[in-house]
């Protein structure tokens, strides 16, 4: 790819991902994922969680696209600077209230859009790593000193929009669950059910669990459906109805979408790509001689998996 085909596909990357935050920040999209993934709001109605529990508006991680007519949620820090260890940046963060007939309880939640599931790195551990910086951060704005009972459920949830076939049209929850080793002894759940990560893959509409939150998400985000058409499912199947502002942002990311984009250049560059991989085993061969140091190089330069770049640099090592 020449550098400038490079500029054009960063900049529609960098367009893109802000308005697919954007159209995953309405309320009425949040009400759908929590209610199909947190046990909390699994008795309450969208309209109930979308208008009473979601508290304000939820906060984007960067600069929208297009402007903001509605007013979104204020008293959350965007960017974690909690520790050191430097800026992380939420795609989607706000606070939400849990239905209770006693104390108010409050829960943090980070929604996260993924358009590649193979990083490098297992997604799950980004996701708990992201609850543990979200638990972290509360001292000194949920509790202070030792006031540890104060601290506030936190979820992380990846919406995979590209994820391998055997996870497609899955839901997958990673919490903290109590195990009696010795004999049995329990404490309260909401003092140890602090963190959950939700892992939403998507896939195809002829494939097994296109339901639900499944099937919303595919349309939302699917690169073939025109906007109308997206109108019209959320509408008919979902009960949304779509505000301006929503139907403005949900028709910009159909123009942006890099879906056509990207499997053109994938299907031009899949016949370069191995010739190109067994060429950089060959050179690094000679000149780093460690595989492990070899297959990390293909990880960073080819987007493979640590397994899948393993395998490759045994195909092409030459004894």
């Amino acid at each position: 790819m020449d550098q400038e085909a490079n500029v054009l596909h960063d900049s529609q990357s960098q367009a893109y991902d802000a308005v697919c935050k954007c159209v995953l920040s309405e309320k009425s999209i949040l009400a759908w994922i929590l209610k199909s993934c947190l046990d909390e709001y699994r008795d309450c109605s969208i309209q109930e969680i979308a208008e009473k529990y979601i508290e304000g508006q939820p906060q984007v991680g960067e600069v929208p696209v297009l402007p903001d007519t509605a007013p979104r949620i204020h008293g959350l820090d965007m960017e974690d600077k909690s520790t050191v260890e430097g800026t992380v940046l939420y795609d989607v963060r706000f606070r939400a209230a849990v239905p209770s007939d006693g104390k108010p309880i409050g829960l943090i939640i980070n929604v996260e859009a993924q358009n590649k599931y193979h990083t490098g790195y297992p997604l799950v551990k980004r996701g708990i790593y992201y609850c543990s910086r979200m638990l972290s951060a509360q001292h000194r704005t949920e509790f202070m000193n030792s006031e540890y009972g104060k601290i506030k459920k936190v979820c992380s949830i990846w919406i995979c929009l590209s994820p391998p076939k055997y996870k497609e049209n899955t839901i997958t929850k990673y919490r903290i669950v109590e195990e009696n080793l010795v004999g049995e002894a329990h404490e309260d759940v909401v003092d140890y059910d602090l963190l959950s990560v939700f892992m939403v893959c998507v896939g195809h509409p002829d494939g097994k669990n296109h339901t639900g939150v499944l099937r919303l998400l595919e349309a939302l985000f699917s690169e073939s459906l025109p906007p109308a058409e997206k109108k019209k499912i959320l509408q008919d199947e979902f009960d949304i109805n779509m505000s301006r502002a929503f139907e403005t942002e949900v028709s910009e990311m159909c123009n942006l979408s890099q879906g056509v984009w990207e499997k053109g250049m994938q299907s031009g560059m899949e016949k370069g790509m191995e010739k190109g991989i067994a060429a950089l085993v060959a050179e690094l061969q000679n000149f780093i001689g460690d595989p492990v140091a070899i297959a990390q190089s293909l990880v960073r330069r080819f987007g493979l998996s640590q397994e899948a770049a393993m395998e490759k640099v045994q195909q092409y090592w030459k004894t």
